[in-house]
Formats: C-alpha cells, sequence, structure tokens
C-alpha cells in the first residue's frame, strides 16, 4: 500500500486548449498513450458510500469495476479507492468477465458497507501525462450512465486529476499548478445527476 496525494480540477470545455497549453509551456511530457475507460461503480440501498464521500468522512471507500474497451486483453479490474486520515490509496483485482457479470446480478459484500449494487456507469477518454513528480490524468467526453434505466448525462467539460507522493510539500503542488481546487467525484456526480432518491 502506497498512500499519495491527489488534487482534482473541474476545467470548463471553453478553457480546456488553454489548460492545455499551460501544460506545453511546462514541458509537458507523455506516461502512456490515452484510452477509453469504462467504469461501473457500487453503492449499498441507502447511498451510505455517496453520503460519506460528500460529508467527507474517513475513512470511506469507493468500489467500482474498470474496463479498457480498447485493450486487446479485455481485462476487468476489481478497485476499491480507500480514504484515510492518512491519505489515499487503491487496491486492485483482475477479474475474469464471467465473476464481472456475476456480480452485477448479486453485488458486492463489503465488510463497512454492506451488500452494495452496481448503480452508474462513468466512461471517459482519459490522456496521461507527467510534469517532474506529478501525475496528470484528463478526462474529456464524460458520459454517466443509470445501471437500471439506461439513462445517460453528458459532460462536455473536463476532470483533470494531479496526483504526486504524500510526502510533496502541498504549498508547492499550489504553486506549480495555479488553478481552483474542487472536491469532486464522477461517482457523486453520477448520483446527483441521475438519482431518483
Amino acid at each position: 500500500m502506497s498512500f499519495r496525494k491527489e488534487e482534482k480540477l473541474y476545467i470548463k470545455s471553453e478553457h480546456i486548449f488553454n489548460f492545455k497549453k499551460f501544460l506545453e509551456d511546462r514541458s509537458v511530457k507523455n506516461l502512456y498513450k490515452p484510452r477509453k475507460i469504462n467504469s461501473l461503480y457500487f453503492d449499498n440501498l441507502n447511498f451510505d458510500m455517496y453520503n460519506d464521500s460528500i460529508e467527507g468522512v474517513v475513512p470511506r471507500k469507493k468500489i467500482r469495476v474498470r474496463e479498457y474497451p480498447g485493450e486487446i486483453d479485455k481485462k476487468y479490474y476489481l478497485e476499491i479507492k480507500h480514504s484515510s486520515v492518512e491519505g489515499r490509496f487503491k487496491t486492485r483485482e483482475i477479474v475474469k468477465k464471467e465473476r464481472f457479470e456475476f456480480l452485477k446480478k448479486t453485488g458486492i459484500l463489503d465488510i463497512r458497507y454492506g451488500t452494495c449494487l452496481p448503480n452508474y456507469y462513468v466512461s471517459y477518454d482519459r490522456e496521461y501525462l507527467i510534469i517532474n513528480d506529478v501525475r496528470i490524468s484528463i478526462d474529456t467526453n464524460l458520459v454517466y450512465q443509470d445501471f437500471k434505466s439506461n439513462l445517460k448525462y453528458a459532460d462536455r467539460n473536463c476532470i483533470v486529476e494531479l496526483k504526486t507522493s504524500i510526502n510533496k510539500d502541498h504549498d508547492k503542488l499550489i504553486e506549480e499548478f495555479p488553478f481552483q481546487r474542487i472536491r469532486f467525484s464522477k461517482y457523486c456526480f453520477a448520483v446527483e445527476n441521475l438519482s431518483y432518491k
């Protein structure tokens, strides 16, 4: 387990070009090739993961199964994102398609949240970049979809994540990326724009 520091930026569609120019001026490098990401999020019937995230409760989790549709191997990854007072980390397990289909029907049993059922898909295109010790992901073409009804919501804006060592000075990170920070969760955004709760 390795804790990391994360910051998120919500860039309006009309400012994406200027943000990318800002990165180019600072000699940004490509870390990996861009790819499509699909994630299916799970939560219990009380939406406790959503509520804990909104209230900033720690410890808390998010549970999802992620796939990369453009990849040749067609693997599925069961991921659990942990937020604690020490920082954030993620666990990841490869699951076969048969198990993924099983989880969509039965849910995932979590010791803290109980039975968690699939509720929202989130898909987007991701670019992977790096400047010095800060990894940058840029997510565009975001589409949120209700698992049961298939109702969709498209977001033209852009989510930027900055990830670096837990030991990096926070003021230094702000100085290097002088943009407004937000508390943003794709899962919470899906709940808020598609939920009937």
